[in-house]
């Protein structure tokens, strides 16, 4: 069985997708790009204004699931540029302090939107 995570502190879909599901004990965050909640606008500054804003995105889905960001046990992250991997990873290090999730970071190419960073993420319940 699964569960619809809905929260006007995460950006409102503008696609056939939920912010998250909850099944079996997990939460699937799905992929958070740089939009403000508020506005529902992209926020196109630079690769850690960007990563800041997802991670934030990340962050108040999984809390309004019942979860957080010491939770996580992987994360997607897909850049448009892999040379920003470094300033990236400086702001992703501050959300993860200790035992951080298992990770995946990719150069996505053309990203929806023109983004620097969309991140995905998989947290437990308990």
């Amino acid at each position: 069985m699964k569960k619809i995570v809905k929260t006007a502190r995460g950006p409102v879909p503008q696609a056939p997708y939920s912010q998250a599901i909850i099944a079996n004990g997990f939460v699937f965050v799905s992929g958070q790009g740089p939009v403000d909640p508020q506005s529902g606008k992209l926020v196109l500054g630079d690769i850690k204004t960007q990563t800041r804003l997802v991670l934030d995105n990340v962050k108040a889905i999984l809390e309004a699931a019942g979860s957080s960001l010491d939770k996580a046990v992987k994360c997607s992250v897909f850049l448009l540029d892999i040379n920003d991997f470094a300033a990236m990873n400086e702001v992703y290090k501050t959300y993860f302090t200790q035992n951080p999730p298992a990770r995946t970071t990719v150069q996505a190419g053309d990203m929806v939107g023109g983004i620097g960073v969309e991140i995905d993420c998989i947290a437990t319940l308990d």
